[in-house]
C-alpha cells in the first residue's frame, strides 16, 4: 500500500471509526447541551487511540500477524475469551447503530422511512464485504467520507463568536443548566465514541490484509497520526456547529436532521447535499469496519480462516460470522428502536469495554517473542500505561452515572 493513497486506511479508520454514527451523534449531543467545554475529552481520545493504533500496526507490521491472534496464544484462551466476549458484544452492538446511522442518512436524503432502508443498508454492506476488494473498499468509502469537512466549512460560515468559542474550549466548566453527574456521563460517552474497540481490531487486521511488513511502519505511523487527527478535528467541527445553532435554540439533538441542521443554515443545499453523502459514507464505512471486525476477532480467537484477501470459499466461517452479526443488527433495528439511542448506549458501553481491549494489546506490544527489537519503549509504554488508568476510571463509572443520570437525561 504505496503511493498517494498510502494513508487511505488511516482515513476509513478514522472515517469510519472516529467519525462513525457514535461519534456523529455524541458530538452534536455534547454541542447542543454543553458547547465546546468537552472538546477535551476528544483531545484525549485522539491521543489514546492514536498510541494503541500505533501498538497494534506495529504488531502487525513486525509479527505479520493481527492483534487479536497473538493475543489468545500470548494470554491463553480464557483471558482471551472474556475479551473476545467484551468485544465482540460492543462490536455487534456498534454495528447495529451504524446499520441505523446509514437508514438515517439514507433517510434524510430521500425521505422514505427508515425501516425500509435497514435491511437494504445491511445488504449493501454484505455485497461489498463479499464482492469488493479490501484497498478499493477503503478507499471509496474514506475519500468519499472527506466531504464531512462540511461541517467544518459551515462552523466557518456560520460566523461564531470565536472568543467565546475559544473560551469553552480553553476553561471547560460544567454548565449552570446541567449537573455535574450528567456533564461527566458524557464525557465518558464521548471517550467510548473515540476509542471504540473495534477500531484497534480493524486497523490491526487490515494491516495483515494490507501485507504491512517492518518496511511499512513508517506507513502504518502516517495512518495514525494523519488519519485519527483529522477525524478528532471533524468531531470538533460538528460540536462546534451545534454550540453555535442548536445550544442558544434549546434544541437537543435526537434526530439526524438535527445534526445537519446546522450545516443547512450555514451552506444551503449544496453544502447539506455534500454533507449528507459523507453521512452516508461514513456510517457505511463504519458498518463495513465494524462487520470486519466481528469476523475477525471470531475467527482469529477461534483459529479459522479470514480475511478479505482470501475468496470467500476459502474463509467460509470469517464471512458467515459478518452475515449473523449483520442479520442481529438489522433484526435489533426492525424492532422498531431507536437508532439514535442504540447509538448512545453503543458509546457507552464502549467505554466499559475498553480496559480489556487495550491492556492486552499494551502486553503484546512489549513481548519481544514477538515484536524483537521493536517492542515499546519508555515513553509509549508511561503513556500507555496513564491510560489504562484512566479507562479503567471511565469504564467503572460508566454504568453507575448512566444509571444516575438516566442516560443523561
Amino acid at each position: 500500500m504505496r503511493g498517494p493513497l498510502a494513508v487511505a486506511l488511516g482515513i476509513l479508520t478514522a472515517i469510519g471509526g472516529f467519525l462513525d454514527a457514535g461519534d456523529l451523534v455524541t458530538n452534536a449531543v455534547v454541542g447542543s447541551r454543553f458547547g465546546l467545554t468537552l472538546a477535551w475529552v476528544v483531545v484525549m481520545g485522539v491521543i489514546g487511540i492514536c498510541v494503541f493504533a500505533h501498538m497494534s500496526g506495529k504488531v502487525a507490521a513486525v509479527s505479520g500477524r493481527a492483534t487479536f491472534e497473538i493475543i489468545r496464544e500470548r494470554l491463553g484462551p480464557r483471558a482471551a475469551g472474556a475479551n473476545l466476549v467484551a468485544s465482540l458484544a460492543v462490536t455487534v452492538l456498534t454495528l447495529t447503530a451504524e446499520i441505523g446511522g446509514m437508514a438515517l442518512a439514507l433517510q434524510l436524503a430521500s425521505s422514505v422511512e427508515r425501516r425500509l432502508w435497514m435491511p437494504v443498508a445491511a445488504l449493501a454492506v454484505w455485497l461489498v464485504l463479499w464482492r469488493v476488494r479490501f484497498q478499493v473498499m477503503e478507499n471509496v468509502t474514506g475519500l468519499l467520507g472527506l466531504t464531512l469537512i462540511g461541517f467544518a466549512v459551515a462552523l466557518y460560515l456560520l460566523g461564531p463568536d470565536w472568543g467565546e468559542l475559544a473560551r469553552q474550549t480553553l476553561q471547560p466548566a460544567v454548565p449552570p443548566s446541567e449537573g455535574a453527574a450528567v456533564y461527566w456521563y458524557f464525557a465518558i460517552a464521548l471517550l467510548g465514541a473515540a476509542m471504540t474497540p473495534y477500531e484497534v481490531f480493524f486497523f490491526s487486521s487490515g494491516g495483515v490484509e494490507e501485507r504491512w511488513t517492518v518496511k511499512d511502519l513508517a506507513t502504518s505511523r502516517l495512518n495514525v497520526f494523519v488519519g485519527f487527527p483529522f477525524g478528532g478535528v471533524l468531531s470538533i467541527a460538528i460540536a462546534g456547529c451545534a454550540a453555535v445553532v442548536l445550544l442558544p435554540l434549546g434544541i437537543e439533538v435526537d434526530a439526524m436532521s438535527q445534526i445537519v441542521l446546522p450545516v443547512a443554515q450555514a451552506g444551503g443545499p449544496l453544502l447539506l447535499a455534500v454533507v449528507i453523502v459523507g453521512l452516508v459514507s461514513a456510517t457505511t464505512g463504519a458498518a463495513l469496519e465494524t462487520a470486519l471486525s466481528a469476523g475477525y476477532t471470531l475467527s482469529q480467537y477461534l483459529g479459522w480462516s479470514w480475511g478479505k484477501f482470501r475468496r470467500p470459499a476459502e474463509a467460509a466461517r470469517f464471512h458467515v460470522a459478518m452475515i449473523v452479526a449483520l442479520v442481529v443488527a438489522v433484526g435489533v433495528l426492525m424492532t422498531g428502536v431507536d437508532p439514535i439511542a442504540v447509538t448512545e448506549y453503543s458509546v457507552v458501553f464502549s467505554a466499559v469495554a475498553l480496559p480489556l481491549t487495550y491492556l492486552p494489546i499494551l502486553v503484546v506490544a512489549n513481548d519481544p517473542e514477538y515484536m524483537g527489537e521493536h517492542v515499546n519503549g519508555r515513553v509509549l509504554n508511561a503513556v500507555g500505561t496513564l491510560y489504562l488508568v484512566i479507562l479503567v476510571v471511565a469504564s467503572a463509572a460508566a454504568v453507575p452515572l448512566m444509571i444516575v443520570t438516566e442516560a443523561g437525561a
